[in-house]
């Protein structure tokens, strides 16, 4: 009996560019099946390059979900802005990932002008378009391929789904034949210090507001594993002024012992193992323009 030929394998990366708050780290979730990069409704919540390793059939798509683009005020905008440039200098395929319900705002246009020097192979994904008539979409498509012509247009919402399984389907088809880069089990590149920490600043994010979630990082000091295969975790969240250490840690302390316990909910469900979480706060003004902390970002300025 003969032995069945086996698929070429595929294997490419697809950098996700858009504007913040477009919808790319829901979308890079929806397409992986899984948590990979932190969610939530403030702008500028990924602050580096992010990749998840999705295999569907016999390709390895590479998804590298981005920085939000926006005009760069601080030393860490610069990096987040770069950051999300790199990520698509690489790339077999860029996805333009742009908010359907914004439409072309300035942010939006100044991203696509700058594809377009670029002469890289684009596909146009407009996102969360359960949010949107029906009617406003196929001129939005229009107005943006007369700035920016796109060799594939998909309309999803990343949130419920729709959509999704048939922009999948077809990154897996455009992937280029090739070795797969990295064991098919594995969900992502990023080492789990890094995850831990991301997890712990979604949760700043969602308990906190004003300016609060974007002068605060999070860097993971100690990851030990224990021989019962728990977990302990030990993370430092630093803050740029006296009064936002006050709000992170709250009265008697309800504030941060609310985000340890929700950021042990979902690091428990991210590493499928019981996982003990400590954190401090600590005060450091400037943090954001030294070189030291962008770089445990994973940041180059």
């Amino acid at each position: 009996m003969n032995p069945q030929p086996t698929e070429t394998q595929r294997c490419g990366f697809v950098a996700i560019i858009g504007a913040p708050n477009a919808g790319k780290s829901t979308l890079l979730n929806r397409i992986a099946g899984t948590k990979l990069s932190i969610v939530s409704p403030k702008a500028q919540t990924t602050r580096f390059r992010i990749m998840g390793i999705l295999m569907q059939g016999a390709a390895q798509i590479l998804l590298v979900d981005t920085p939000g683009i926006f005009q760069p005020k601080r030393r860490l905008d610069r990096a987040m802005v770069n950051a999300a440039w790199t990520g698509m200098q690489d790339a077999d395929l860029t996805v333009l990932l742009v908010d359907a319900k914004a439409g072309l705002s300035e942010l939006t246009e100044g991203i696509i002008k700058r594809l377009a020097e670029t002469e890289r192979d684009i596909w146009l994904v407009l996102n969360k378009v359960d949010l949107v008539e029906p009617a406003r979409l196929l001129p939005l498509i229009a107005e943006i391929n007369k700035r920016l012509p796109a060799r594939e247009t998909f309309m999803v919402s990343a949130a419920t789904g729709e959509g999704v399984a048939e922009l999948r389907d077809a990154l897996s088809a455009a992937m280029p034949e090739g070795p797969h880069l990295y064991p098919d089990e594995d969900l992502t590149d990023l080492p789990d210090r890094l995850l831990a920490a991301e997890i712990v600043r979604e949760q700043i994010l969602l308990q906190t507001h004003q300016e609060v979630p974007h002068e605060t990082t999070v860097e993971t000091e100690s990851f030990q594993e224990r021989r019962d295969g728990s977990v302990r975790i030990d993370a430092t969240i630093t803050v740029s002024r006296p009064g936002h250490k006050a709000i992170l840690i709250g009265a008697g302390g309800a504030r941060i012992k609310e985000i340890g316990a929700r950021a042990r909910v979902e690091l428990t469900k991210l590493f499928d193992r019981k996982v003990h979480l400590f954190l401090t706060v600590k005060e450091r003004a400037g943090w954001d323009e030294k070189t030291q902390h962008l770089r445990a970002l994973g940041l180059d300025d």
